[in-house]
């Protein structure tokens, strides 16, 4: 961010929170210049191969909503970081449109467009949209999984719900879940939409490999024809 935008945010952190008002002129140039040290390779928006779109001020909303304290730089760039780590795992190189007979032209391009989806400037290519994958279908995933909070701020909370931050992944990038279809396991029996379970019926963090199996077969079956 820009030095005005970094102050543009931090007007709106004191407008939702005026217990943050620095209390003069000389503590409002420190406060602006930490922040603006912080976030200076933080874009105020960037966007998200699946929707969840970054928005610094919708995070900083978030925490004021949610947090006791006072939000600090740090609320901001902790969450971009995760989200930028998320878009740049999920990207799959498009095919340079520079001659493959000039290496350096090639792989200067294929730098440019890593740095520029890294740094937010530019939306990350999936394999869904690189193959032509049906956006219909994600979006009718993503509406069965419910939405129940921001999207823009879904990146920030992800670590706090990483089940359906796995269940949002396997939609847009059209893998199979598990949660879609009954747990096999004998020990286990967790119905559609709930986490398998172990003997002691504690949650597992993943889901039994014969559930995952029943869900495969199931996705990539041949569609029975319309009567």
């Amino acid at each position: 961010m820009t030095r005005e935008q970094v102050a543009a945010l931090l007007a709106y952190a004191v407008r939702l929170d005026p217990r943050t008002a620095p209390i003069d002129q000389a503590a409002a140039a420190e406060v602006l210049d930490q922040w603006a040290d912080l976030l200076a390779d933080v874009p105020p928006t960037a966007p998200h191969p699946n929707g969840r779109h970054w928005d610094a001020a919708q995070v900083v909303r978030h925490h004021i909503a949610t947090s006791p304290y006072p939000v600090k730089p740090s609320d901001v760039s902790r969450p971009w970081h995760g989200f930028r780590r998320d878009v740049v795992d999920r990207h799959h190189d498009p095919v340079p449109a520079a001659d493959p007979d000039n290496p350096e032209a090639y792989r200067a391009e294929l730098l440019g467009t890593r740095h520029a989806v890294a740094t937010g400037t530019a939306p990350a290519a999936t394999f869904r949209e690189l193959t032509g994958g049906p956006a219909a279908e994600v979006a009718e995933r993503l509406a069965a999984l419910g939405d129940y909070v921001p999207r823009s701020v879904a990146q920030a909370l992800a670590d706090y719900r990483p089940r359906r931050a796995e269940r949002e992944r396997r939609a847009v990038e059209g893998l199979p879940d598990p949660l879609d279809v009954a747990c096999p396991h004998v020990h286990c029996r967790a119905r559609a939409g709930e986490a398998c379970v172990n003997r002691r019926r504690n949650p597992r963090r993943a889901a039994h490999p014969s559930r995952l199996d029943i869900a495969t077969a199931r996705r990539y079956s041949p569609k029975e024809p319309a009567a």
